[in-house]
């Protein structure tokens, strides 16, 4: 992730999990500030540890009682300990709950804390459900624009433009309130040098809109860029990326999210939304304490938000909480679930109060079918699954390979031109085919709809040699010459969104995948909806069809194919299952029509999977090198934890700190020559026998504290980890103690511990690192880092390829 403009703060002191660090455009090398065993070893280049405040004069002090402001707080850049914060919001929990025994203030207390928690999920709801319909009705407003303007109120979009016109129902987009920009400019709407202009003025809106979005990305929150989902994901594994979900990239996102989307480029705003949400979840939790001071319970938030996210995105919120807990949760509890549905039940009342498309739902391509499908139906449905999968693994692997020529030359250096030339290329290619220029929404509206007696659409055209319908149900007809033009429209419509979405998704402008996969199904949905439609019509006396379609029944749904196709394809690109096909049938309003949508999310699935393993957002994550440990995969090699380990044969010893002999100097000397995030307590250098882990940000934060404010504390006074301390001679100066800031409970194995069960162990607690004993003697360390590049190194992959940059 090339963020340019972005590093804040000094690195003096910082520590990472991570090797490289690529920000403000410029690579910061940390190779050493990770969490790999302290070893003995001379470390040149790195910046030293400033020990401050070594002769000010200061109060006395008791580490015991009092925390310091900074200790059990992370670096940016580092994985949070998942099994200490739980265990400091279980003691908080213990607090108070004994403490509300004492009196009604503390029993208030008690009780505002366990509802903080619902509360906190109204406000994200809310939130979020707002911000949906300000995008919504923006970006509808926005991408008419391109094409003209309401002399009524240059506000109106053009659908509100026409309501209130006096013009027929087959005449709806005409009229007289609205105006093209040839009709606005010119005077008439009608010829070539008409045409010509209004070409014009379409792109160079599209030119406008994107490079403003881009610009804005780029000076003012480099984080907004991108779909967010690979990002959250990580964050909500334990990593830390400070600033991803602030209030500064809540805005620029919320912003050029419009504008991306009004320029016409083949992206969408359902995946930037649950980036939205999610920063509105991380603002608001600064509102509650036990949220603001611990990292495990914010990410429960941010789950929750993520379903919130989606639930605005597709008006799905049952969809919502199922994409949180199978695509981006890390833990998510059964408590996570009920405060996830609840916040994706707000979110989704929210934006149907807005009711941003005039139309009571929360999505414009909502659609509701009535006929039944048949059993012989499943054949094109699982064939549609193939193409799915199939388009799925192609646009992965090519975007990938796109994004890594990207992040490798020098084209990564001129975002701007780039989104540019993409813009240009898209607008000019999506104007003379009607199905490109209209807003992807719209297409996929147009491509899910059931084909009505009043439709105008093209689409719709069919040869009417009836004498009487049954309702709307009409019956399989002859296609008409407008149907013809459609779908050799619809076929150059399907191959260019196929490849310049490979292009779009990636550039410096938020941008989801969701509509433009959708669109790709649904554009092959249809088009085989309607060749198997006119197959029945022209061949209802073949076996296949006779039992079940017989002349003039309406027994092809050409809409329902496109539904398919667009799961299909989603599901190949993202491998979601269970999730999108809930999703989808919250979109189409109906239970019949799951079974075609498990067959083709399963068939696209399966086959896709067959060709790579990971979807987009897996990719993504392992391309930018995030310290993504992934819950789904097996680990199934027979290694052992001493083949991990650090320190390995022929390496310097391992630095450990001892619990009552090593002077303030020593410690200083061991934090300025190295840069690693934790150090090992024991007894004695010669006994190696493990007393605790101690992190180097908290040993600074208390070296520095007491330096200032306890007096007696020199360069020569002995830290001490133990309640007890050795007696010492009466001219020694005074003893630092900081047993508060020892973890007395790191999680240990033995070096014969097979490396599944270790896997298994820091996927299952999201633990930073792990202690390697023999007889319960320290022999060295494994980290998060070591863990992702030996299974990168089991995998034949380059084992450097995990490091973030």
């Amino acid at each position: 992730m090339d963020q340019k403009g972005y590093r804040r703060g000094s690195f003096q002191s910082s520590t990472s999990d991570e090797d490289m660090l690529e920000i403000a455009g410029a690579s910061v090398d940390l190779s050493t500030a990770d969490d790999d065993p302290p070893l003995d070893r001379e470390m040149g280049g790195f910046s030293t540890y400033n020990g401050g405040g070594m002769n000010g004069k200061s109060t006395m002090m008791d580490f015991l009682e009092e925390p310091l402001p900074g200790v059990g707080t992370y670096e940016d850049f580092n994985t949070i300990d998942w099994v200490r914060e739980k265990s400091r919001d279980r003691d908080r929990h213990r607090e108070i709950t004994n403490r509300s025994k004492e009196s009604t203030w503390a029993l208030l207390h008690s009780v505002s804390d366990a509802f903080s928690g619902w509360l906190l999920m109204l406000f994200i709801g809310l939130l979020a459900g707002s911000l949906a319909g300000l995008i919504d009705i923006s970006a509808h407003w926005m991408t008419d624009l391109k094409e003209g303007v309401c002399l009524a109120g240059f506000w109106f979009n053009h659908e509100h433009c026409c309501w209130k016109s006096n013009t027929t129902f087959t005449d709806r987009d005409k009229c007289p309130e609205w105006k093209s920009w040839s009709q606005l400019i010119l005077g008439y709407g009608e010829g070539a040098f008409a045409y010509i202009l209004n070409y014009f003025m379409y792109v160079v809106w599209a030119l406008m809109f994107s490079l403003l979005a881009v610009l804005l990305v780029k000076g003012f929150a480099p984080y907004a860029c991108g779909s967010g989902i690979p990002e959250i994901k990580t964050i909500l594994s334990g990593f830390i990326i400070r600033g991803y979900l602030g209030k500064w990239t809540l805005v620029i996102k919320t912003i050029t999210l419009v504008l991306a989307v009004s320029s016409g480029l083949s992206l969408g705003k359902e995946g930037p939304l649950v980036h939205v949400a999610c920063c509105c979840g991380n603002i608001l939790c600064h509102l509650f304490t036990k949220y603001r001071k611990n990292e495990a319970k914010r990410r429960e938030v941010l789950s929750a938000a993520a379903a919130a996210g989606v639930s605005v995105a597709f008006g799905a919120p049952i969809g919502g909480v199922l994409f949180s807990l199978e695509e981006v949760s890390y833990y998510f509890p059964l408590k996570t679930l009920w405060r996830s549905f609840f916040a994706a039940l707000v979110a989704a009342f929210t934006l149907r109060s807005i009711n941003p498309f005039g139309n009571s739902r929360l999505v414009l391509f909502y659609v509701e079918f009535h006929m039944p499908w048949h059993l012989l139906e499943l054949v094109p449905f699982i064939l549609l699954g193939i193409f799915g999968g199939l388009w799925g693994a192609f646009f992965i692997r090519s975007n990938i390979a796109w994004c890594r020529r990207r992040k490798t030359t020098r084209l990564g250096k001129y975002p701007v031109l780039e989104v540019f030339v993409v813009t240009a290329i898209t607008a000019i290619l999506a104007f003379p085919n009607e199905y490109t220029r209209m807003s992807t929404s719209e297409l996929i509206s147009e491509l899910f709809n059931d084909c009505g007696i009043l439709d105008s659409s093209k689409l719709c055209e069919y040869v009417n040699d009836f004498n009487s319908t049954n309702g709307d149900d009409l019956p399989d007809r002859a296609a008409g010459p407008g149907v013809y033009t459609a779908m050799w429209q619809l076929a150059l419509a399907l191959v260019m969104k196929v490849f310049i979405t490979i292009f779009t998704f990636g550039m410096k402008v938020p941008s989801g995948l969701f509509i433009p996969s959708m669109a790709v199904g649904a554009i092959a949905g249809r088009l085989l909806g309607v060749a198997v439609e006119q197959l029945a019509f022209y061949h209802h006396d073949w076996a296949i069809f006779s039992g079940w379609c017989s002349q003039g029944a309406d027994c092809i749904t050409p809409g329902l194919y496109a539904m398919v196709g667009a799961a299909a394809c989603l599901g190949g690109v993202t491998r979601m299952t269970v999730s999108l096909v809930v999703i989808m049938f919250e979109l189409t309003g109906g239970l019949e029509y799951i079974v075609p949508l498990m067959a083709a999310a399963m068939t696209s699935k399966w086959v896709a999977d067959a060709i790579g393993r990971e979807g987009i957002y897996d990719a993504h994550i392992r391309l930018n090198g995030y310290p993504f440990l992934e819950a789904k995969e097996e680990f199934s090699h027979k290694t052992r934890a001493m083949d991990v380990m650090r320190p390995r044969k022929n390496d310097p010893p391992l630095t450990v700190i001892t619990q009552d002999s090593m002077t303030v100097e020593d410690v200083e000397t061991i934090v300025t020559k190295t840069t690693y995030s934790g150090y090992p307590v024991v007894v004695s250098r010669a006994s190696q026998r493990l007393v605790g882990f101690v992190l180097r940000r908290d040993l600074i934060i208390s070296i520095e504290n007491a330096r200032k404010k306890q007096d007696g504390i020199v360069s020569t006074s002995i830290i001490c980890f133990t309640d007890y301390c050795p007696p010492l001679p009466p001219s020694s100066p005074s003893v630092l103690k900081l047993r508060s800031i020892l973890d007395l409970s790191p999680f240990t194995v033995t070096d014969e511990t097979p490396m599944e069960i270790v896997v298994d162990i820091f996927r299952k607690l999201g633990l930073r690192q792990c202690l390697v004993t023999h007889n319960g003697k320290l022999l060295g360390i494994i980290t998060k880092k070591d863990v992702l590049k030996h299974i990168a190194q089991m995998a034949n992959q380059d084992p450097e390829s995990i490091l973030f940059n």
